[in-house]
């Protein structure tokens, strides 16, 4: 397993993105990663807003706003791994297998337009499909299949709310801190 998995969102636009960066977070929280990097304007609330979810649910995604092909360079040139999600790259269950684990890994999850930069930096350009398809879609399959464990599988240390699934619908379990 990687020491390190951040996911970096480049290019959020906070008049238009933030539902969807917004979902890009809540899964990379909810399938294993340690940080979620904003790349873009800044939007303290929503990082407030992820942190509301820790409260809640347990875990401690770390939040941060960073300078995106800044970040990616400083990160690959410390020995880290960079991996582009693109439809333009290796279908994604051939790329995994390829991919070092034992340095700090980076998701870079592109916004409006991707600069030709990230796809240069990046040592692995990987796609879930070769279709049109949503951003967020491609993080959980990628991590999903990174993992290689189901997201409800995953406990959350600190959770004061865990959500036990049912067929016809859901039971809440509060947890009283001791």
């Amino acid at each position: 397993m990687s020491e390190r998995l951040d996911v970096l969102r480049l290019g959020y636009r906070k008049g238009r993105d933030p539902r969807i960066t917004t979902h890009l977070a809540l899964v990379a929280r909810a399938m294993g990663a340690d940080g979620f990097l904003l790349a873009g304007d800044e939007d303290k609330e929503m990082f407030e807003n992820l942190k509301s979810v820790d409260s809640r649910f347990g875990g401690s995604l770390e939040t941060e706003h960073v300078s995106g092909l800044g970040h990616l360079r400083r990160h690959v040139e410390n020995g880290g791994t960079a991996i582009h999600l693109t439809m333009y790259g290796e279908p994604f269950r051939k790329a995994i297998p390829k991919i070092r684990r034992d340095k700090p890994v980076v998701i870079i999850v592109g916004g409006a337009k991707v600069p030709g930069d990230v796809y240069k930096l990046c040592q692995h350009n990987v796609a879930v499909g070769n279709q049109p398809h949503s951003e967020v879609a491609a993080l959980a399959l990628f991590m999903d299949a990174w993992f290689g464990e189901s997201a409800s599988e995953r406990n959350f240390d600190g959770a004061r709310l865990v959500i036990e699934g049912t067929n016809k619908g859901k039971v809440v379990h509060e947890i009283e801190e001791e």
